[in-house]
């Protein structure tokens, strides 16, 4: 199965841009607005989810009922609530910039290497939408400062960004800001495969949009279920890299060791361990559709 791009580059066959022609592909360039777009994108989500995602990530922390997470959130006051903002809009505009711009980059240059050679596309475009997902791991530091801001376990401690980052680089060192960087390579890579092979087919099975407002929904639903989908499938992970994160200083543990002691301690119960996930998925479909839509909206804006 071959993945189209011709979605990414104008969201309909034939389909012209809102701008006159070149008028801002000279500036950007025709790979460059994949970067912009994707940056654009992600802050557009974080500003509107963010409240969303504290709740979940107490969940993810605590295990603790999404109930109990709002009044922690309420007990710690408005001032609070967007506490953390700004690594998460720092590292999501950053990796979803990456995410969609080396995507794009990676498959153009290893189609033009596979010519002739007899690989398939799907394998080529594949392998292009893992590299660009192990890329985006280079800026795991935003994640780990991102979960210390909002364990209020640490509010006296870390002030802000700057300050934990500080405190993180003088205190531990570098390998301190990586820590947890295992799960999100294993999360990265192959959510990255499934996100791109399946954005095409799925959008295909949709009802032919016949109006911008038409394609804007299609794009919204098409990446709100695939995100809604690899959150679940992959939020096992996430409570490994929460769980991990939370940790300041001490020995470094492995993925299966700090899984096993999450399980244990949730008496070594599913529902417990996917306890956040039922609003992790509500989230990741409201995330993902708003990436997703805007995204292809402002490339046709493009």
């Amino acid at each position: 199965m071959a993945v189209s791009t011709m979605d990414s580059e104008s969201g309909v066959k034939g389909g012209r841009s809102l701008l006159p022609a070149g008028a801002l592909n000279g500036s950007l360039g025709h790979q460059g607005k994949h970067y912009v777009c994707g940056s654009i994108a992600a802050f557009t989500n974080i500003v509107v989810t963010f409240p969303i995602q504290k709740v979940l990530f107490r969940q993810q922390l605590h295990g603790v009922l999404v109930t109990e997470a709002v009044q922690q959130l309420q007990r710690d006051g408005l001032r609070n609530l967007y506490r953390g903002l700004l690594p998460p809009l720092l590292q999501k505009s950053t990796t979803v910039a990456i995410m969609f711009g080396l995507y794009e980059d990676f498959s153009r240059v290893l189609l033009e290497r596979a010519g002739g050679s007899g690989v398939p596309e799907l394998v080529t475009r594949s392998f292009a939408a893992a590299l660009a997902g192990t890329a985006e791991a280079i800026l795991t530091p935003f994640e780990r400062v991102q979960t210390l801001l909002q364990d209020h376990r640490h509010h006296g401690r870390f002030n802000n960004t700057a300050h934990t980052f500080r405190t993180l680089l003088t205190e531990y060192g570098v390998r301190e800001c990586y820590r947890g960087l295992v799960p999100i390579l294993i999360r990265n890579g192959p959510s990255n495969v499934f996100f791109f092979g399946l954005r095409g087919p799925i959008k295909e099975q949709l009802p032919e949009a016949t109006s911008w407002g038409g394609h804007l929904v299609n794009d919204f639903v098409c990446g709100g279920l695939l995100g809604a989908a690899l959150g679940i499938m992959f939020y096992p992970l996430n409570v490994v890299k929460s769980r991990a994160q939370s940790q300041v200083g001490g020995a470094f543990q492995p993925c299966k060791e700090v899984l096993l002691t999450v399980w244990r301690e949730r008496g070594g119960s599913l529902p417990k361990l996917f306890r956040g996930a039922h609003l992790n998925y509500h989230r990741s479909l409201l995330s993902w559709g708003i990436i997703n839509a805007t995204y292809e909206l402002l490339l046709k804006l493009i």
